[in-house]
């Protein structure tokens, strides 16, 4: 069996694992970039400070290269809060906090915005950073829509920015190793690639009687492209991520992680059909979404699969322990695992630090392990891979097109869903959905104005 643990993959391949570890093209114009020496800091405003914003923000403001100079929120008594956490980790220097992001894009001496707000204001945040010449770390998925996802590839190429989406696994040294086991040819042709998001969310989703929205926050500004609603307490604790309006679900929520490994492993771009099924089985309530759903993708000489369910509570995350030493999970109860099934073995992957082994035939009834990798989890390294990125103009690891490509698998798959388990065929040039009319008005969203995306980005 050949293991190999983290230190000794490192410690071999440090010749090479730069250049795997990062993007080698490079951006063709930085001059709208602050000319600064390498020594200065990098000023960064935070647009969403809710539990993902925050964790962005503290994990920046610790770095010694970095400043968190502004903290954008439409509820001015978080952000405030927020402030005090972010102080400590800058010598006593807070961010300024306010309500309205674009407030952010006029300030000069702003390099990058890190957005993580709710998914529909992905998008648009993240076009007009780079309109405004900033770089973006923008959270997943990258886009509400497919035709809005193909407008942010055309915002960071057209204003030669930046922008890294928040799938930290594209950071992480075990999946490179995967990569290049693959690459050797070493798991023989792939045919078959399954995803799985397994994970266990007891209770209904019941929304309460819309209300008034509390003093200090601006509702208006957080329904932005979303069409018009009464405020109500569940959608902004976490609720918007299954309505339509606002999200995809559970396979946009955690599902593109997953998708995105899955893509990568088995060097695939885009689809040519989609399928998707499932339903509202174990939550009942007032959400869109499905709690139960099997997504079917093909592409030439191979498919790929994903199974969600939101009732599993017997799966288990990768949990802090295995994250950060030489563990692996238990793969047959791991909620958030990648199976590619190749002609010469099967390769099991985990997220967050979980690593990856491949097995062959057994021996005796006993397992046969015949290579693996331990994992960490990539936080850091993503957010240093994003702060090389802004110093180099190489493009990072987890770029916007890549980001996209990803989240086309959730945009087709939820679009089936909601047309009814549909088949779609797709043009992989233009991403559209081949004679289906149906499928072509969940293409786009209709923006609400004045949080519209021009055509001409």
């Amino acid at each position: 069996m050949n293991t190999m643990s983290r230190r000794e993959f490192l410690d071999r391949s440090k010749g090479t694992s730069l250049n795997l570890a990062v993007g080698v093209t490079i951006l063709s114009s930085a001059k709208s970039v602050r000319s600064a020496p390498a020594n200065d800091k990098i000023v960064l405003g935070i647009v969403g400070c809710g539990e993902r914003g925050s964790s962005l923000a503290n994990g920046f403001a610790s770095r010694d290269d970095c400043e968190v100079a502004y903290l954008a929120d439409v509820d001015s008594k978080r952000s405030e809060s927020r402030a005090k956490g972010i102080a400590d980790h800058q010598g006593g220097k807070g961010p300024k906090c306010v309500q309205d992001f674009r407030k952010v894009l006029d300030e000069k001496s702003v390099d990058a915005m890190i957005i993580a707000t709710p998914d529909h204001w992905h998008g648009p945040a993240t076009i007009w950073s780079c309109q405004a010449g900033k770089d973006v770390y923008v959270e997943k998925p990258p886009s509400h829509n497919i035709w809005e996802g193909r407008k942010m590839v055309e915002a960071a190429r057209k204003y030669n920015r930046v922008v890294q989406v928040g799938t930290q696994s594209r950071s992480g040294d075990d999946f490179y190793q995967a990569r290049q086991y693959i690459e050797e040819g070493k798991l023989g042709k792939i045919h078959l690639c399954k995803v799985f998001d397994q994970i266990g969310k007891s209770g209904n989703f019941q929304m309460p009687p819309d209300s008034a929205p509390p003093s200090g926050f601006d509702w208006d500004m957080w329904k932005g492209p979303s069409p018009d609603r009464k405020y109500n307490n569940r959608i902004i604790h976490s609720g918007w991520h299954y309505l339509w309006d606002c999200s995809g679900g559970e396979i946009a929520n955690n599902g593109i992680h997953q998708l995105d490994i899955a893509r990568w492993m088995c060097g695939v771009e885009k689809p040519k059909a989609a399928s998707s099924t499932g339903g509202q089985f174990s939550q009942k309530g007032d959400f869109d979404t499905p709690d139960t759903q099997v997504a079917t993708w093909e592409f030439d000489e191979m498919i790929m699969t994903f199974h969600m369910s939101l009732f599993t509570p017997y799966m288990l995350k990768t949990d802090w322990e295995i994250r950060q030493s030489d563990m692996h999970p238990y793969w047959p109860q791991n909620s958030m695992r990648v199976e590619i099934y190749g002609t010469k073995g099967l390769m099991y992957l985990a997220r967050v630090g979980g690593g990856w082994q491949v097995y062959v035939r057994p021996k005796n009834r006993k397992p046969v392990v015949k290579a693996q990798c331990y994992g960490r989890f990539p936080d850091v390294p993503h957010k240093e891979n994003f702060v090389q990125c802004i110093r180099s103009r190489e493009l990072p690891n987890a770029d916007i097109q890549e980001g996209h490509l990803s989240t086309l698998l959730v945009h087709y798959a939820n679009i089936s869903y909601r047309l009814g388990g549909q088949k779609l065929v797709i043009d992989p040039k233009t991403e559209h959905i081949v004679d289906n009319n149906q499928a072509m008005k969940l293409f786009k969203r209709e923006y609400r104005k004045p949080w519209v995306v021009e055509e001409e980005v």
